[in-house]
């Protein structure tokens, strides 16, 4: 086979467009991915991860390409982190303060997005539309405006008592998700959740939390030749080359005829890939 680049592995580049177009990023190298749907594919773990940001040498990787000590002194691997709604900012205990201002006191969007199902989520607002393609959603929908990181978990978190929060990602991979109206469901939970917002918007003032009333649902599309009838995981760890033809590639999947990868899940592992 022809190796076409080897280096540290990061989540693929994506961009939208009909279908979502993927690189592979090794170190300084970007693989297109799409082209390659269809051919035979060959990654190789390489036995070496460094950590993604002190770049020392470790055995395992912690919170998708940390080192252990980064891991535990980083804000960005803090617990709140993916529990916002847990954010202790405020209180002067925020592991780097001013990367908290940087990250954390920006803009948010509150969304829902149909991947395996309907879901609602946050990203910064600088991460749309990122973030829904690297879960697979098919649809996606803004719904609010959110003035900070730990304001948009709390709304998340009293939405999420009506929808759910999180992908199934073996739904995911199986096949396309129903088409919903996604309008009609941000409206019954406005509807069902307007004394909640109401009160969030006493404590945080009317500016901090606001509706997206004329956002248009997002129609994505993948470029998969075809889905698994059964799911079988594949993991570098206990078998360190993955090799098969490559038939789909959804969110931050490889779908190949053999089983599936996540390719986030390998972040700073050293690879190399060949055709």
């Amino acid at each position: 086979m022809a190796e076409l680049a080897r280096g540290a592995l990061d989540k693929m580049a994506t961009r939208l467009d009909a279908p979502v177009q993927y690189a592979l990023r090794l170190g300084e190298a970007q693989v297109p991915v799409n082209p390659l749907l269809g051919s035979p594919l060959r990654l190789e773990y390489l036995g070496v991860i460094h950590c993604c940001h002190c770049g020392r040498r470790t055995a395992k990787s912690f919170g998708q390409g940390y080192c252990y000590p980064c891991f535990k002194k980083l804000p960005q691997c803090d617990s709140c982190i993916v529990s916002p709604e847990k954010c202790h900012h405020a209180q002067g205990t925020c592991r780097d303060p001013a990367w908290g201002e940087r990250f954390c006191m920006s803009e948010h969007v509150v969304y829902l997005a149909n991947s395996s199902g309907v879901k609602v989520g946050i990203t910064r607002a600088s991460q749309v539309p990122t973030r829904w393609l690297d879960q697979g959603a098919s649809q996606a929908l803004p719904i609010l405006r959110v003035a900070t990181r730990q304001q948009s978990g709390l709304v998340e978190d009293l939405l999420r008592n009506q929808v759910a929060d999180r992908t199934n990602w073996r739904a995911l991979l199986k096949g396309e998700a129903a088409p919903v109206d996604l309008p009609a469901v941000r409206e019954r939970l406005f509807e069902i959740c307007r004394e909640g917002l109401e009160t969030l918007r006493t404590h945080f003032g009317p500016q901090a939390i606001q509706p997206l009333g004329d956002a248009e649902p997002v129609e994505i599309r993948y470029p998969v030749e075809s889905y698994p009838g059964k799911i079988v995981s594949l993991d570098l760890d206990k078998t360190p080359v993955v090799e098969g033809t490559l038939k789909g590639i959804k969110g931050q999947y490889l779908i190949f005829d053999v089983g599936v990868i996540n390719i986030r899940k390998y972040t700073a592992y050293q690879l190399a890939v060949s055709i």
